[in-house]
């Protein structure tokens, strides 16, 4: 394989081969950078390893180029960082390293080229390209990085189980790096994940997560989820989601395993949409099914109000993992809350008020929800799939037409609470509440106009059933 350098790479890492030449000290590009070089991948971060002051290194490097910003250093570190644009190049002394049991972070020393390397965690990351005058862009190679490279698979430097419980959140990587790039985990490496699966305990769940999202934004998550599952991690990770494994029969009666369904619809939504949080929701669809199951006689399994259930146990599914208890996390519990909402609507009678109301509850995110639901049709009965779809084109026909006749997206009742308390002279109270409701439901079903004037009269008559009397005319 052939490392391929744009005409920007080649002017940085010529600098940086000057600088360490004026220092006289050897220096090197590492890790992914030159993996995702030989692989023809994009990648915008070069790490630049030299035997001795990596940070001395940034600085002459920064002499030579006058970078803007000026370099960064990180003393406590013993890194520098330099960015050009998009391009962030970080500077390191090679080092070796040792861990104590309870611990990620390592005991650093000074160490040459082949220390550095040795404490890589894939043979693919611990490729090196030589940044001298005389041997520039020569490739170093000593655990067989570039044959691995060329038949897809990763494999740990030294045995893999000292190479994890050095650092556990190397397991996580494997099964990142073998989702992201397609690669096969060699099957040593893979059991040394599975010896010592229990030591992903003492990884930060930041660190944890970190790793998921970018499982998550692959062209097929379902591979990473998988591995996980038989990497025995997820059971330490998020065992709520292995819960859905298994299919149960009783009366010759028997539902579908709903974690293979689930990675199913994930992988369906990866292919019609980049957004992570959509994802998501793809993952955590379903996730109440297995404390909503029930089987009835004579009917079978049942999972009742999973998508109610499965709503309130967003946020702290979320907590639990880290993610962000923003607006983010609040879209994948609407999207949870209403999955099974349009699949009830494919029918040719379907009212002009169920529409209002789905595209009341879904705003801004009904697009999302439709995609969700088309990639929650996993049956193998081709027949049942294309009624499904057919039944989705007609709710998405008749979503349009009723949002350009009713713009009920994101709608607001004409009529707001402070409009009411000034009309009536009320305080804040329950009367108001129950105004503001019964305005917000007959617009959305159909029975006054989706305007002011009819809002206003409407919310007249129902002040007086409560014994309200406007005291002055809006």
């Amino acid at each position: 394989m052939q490392i391929q350098l744009n005409s920007r790479e080649t002017e940085l890492l010529k600098a940086v081969a000057e600088a360490a030449a004026k220092m006289g000290v050897p220096a090197f590009a590492v890790g992914g950078f030159v993996r995702d070089k030989l692989l023809g991948r994009p990648t915008k971060d070069i790490d630049i390893v030299c035997i001795g002051d990596g940070m001395g290194l940034a600085q002459t490097f920064s002499k030579l180029f006058h970078p803007t910003p000026p370099v960064a250093l990180f003393k406590t570190f013993g890194t520098a960082q330099v960015k050009f644009d998009d391009i962030e190049i970080e500077f390191v002394g090679a080092r070796k390293e040792s861990y104590a049991r309870d611990s990620r972070k390592p005991e650093v020393s000074p160490g040459t080229i082949e220390d550095d390397q040795n404490r890589r965690d894939f043979t693919v990351n611990s490729l090196a390209i030589e940044l001298s005058v005389s041997h520039f862009g020569h490739i170093i190679d000593p655990f067989g990085g570039l044959a691995d490279l060329e038949n897809k698979i990763l494999k740990t430097p030294l045995q893999p189980t000292q190479t994890f419980d050095d650092d556990p959140l190397r397991m996580m990587r494997a099964i990142r790096f073998a989702t992201q790039l397609d690669f096969t985990i060699t099957p040593e490496t893979f059991k040394g994940i599975q010896q010592i699966a229990d030591r992903i305990k003492i990884v930060s769940q930041e660190r944890i997560t970190d790793e998921l999202q970018k499982i998550m934004m692959t062209k097929t998550p379902s591979k990473g989820w998988y591995l996980l599952k038989e990497a025995g991690l997820l059971q330490h990770i998020f065992p709520l989601l292995l819960q859905l494994e298994g299919a149960e029969t009783l009366d010759g009666i028997g539902h579908k395993d709903n974690f293979s369904h689930t990675l199913q619809v994930l992988d369906n939504v990866a292919r019609t949409s980049d957004d992570i949080w959509l994802r998501w929701a793809a993952l955590l669809h379903d996730i109440a099914k297995p404390k909503t199951k029930r089987f009835e006689t004579g009917f079978g399994w049942t999972f009742h109000g999973h998508e109610v259930v499965g709503a309130r146990m967003v946020p702290k599914i979320f907590t639990q993992l880290k993610l962000p208890l923003n607006e983010k996390m609040k879209m994948v519990q609407k999207l949870v809350a209403l999955h099974l909402r349009p699949i009830s609507l494919t029918k040719e009678n379907v009212t002009d008020s169920a529409i209002r109301r789905l595209l009341f509850d879904a705003g801004d995110d009904i697009d999302f929800l439709m995609l969700l639901c088309a990639a929650d049709i996993t049956s193998k009965n081709q027949n049942k799939v294309k009624r499904y779809l057919q039944g989705f084109e007609f709710v998405k026909v008749r979503l349009q037409e009723v949002e350009e006749k009713d713009s009920i997206r994101n709608w607001q009742p004409p009529i707001t609470g402070e409009m009411i308390m000034q009309v009536f002279n009320i305080t804040p109270s329950k009367q108001v509440g129950i105004i503001k409701d019964a305005i917000r439901e007959a617009i959305l079903d159909g029975e006054i106009t989706n305007d002011y004037d009819a809002a206003y009269s409407f919310m007249l008559k129902e002040g007086t059933k409560l014994g309200l009397f406007p005291v002055i005319k809006l």
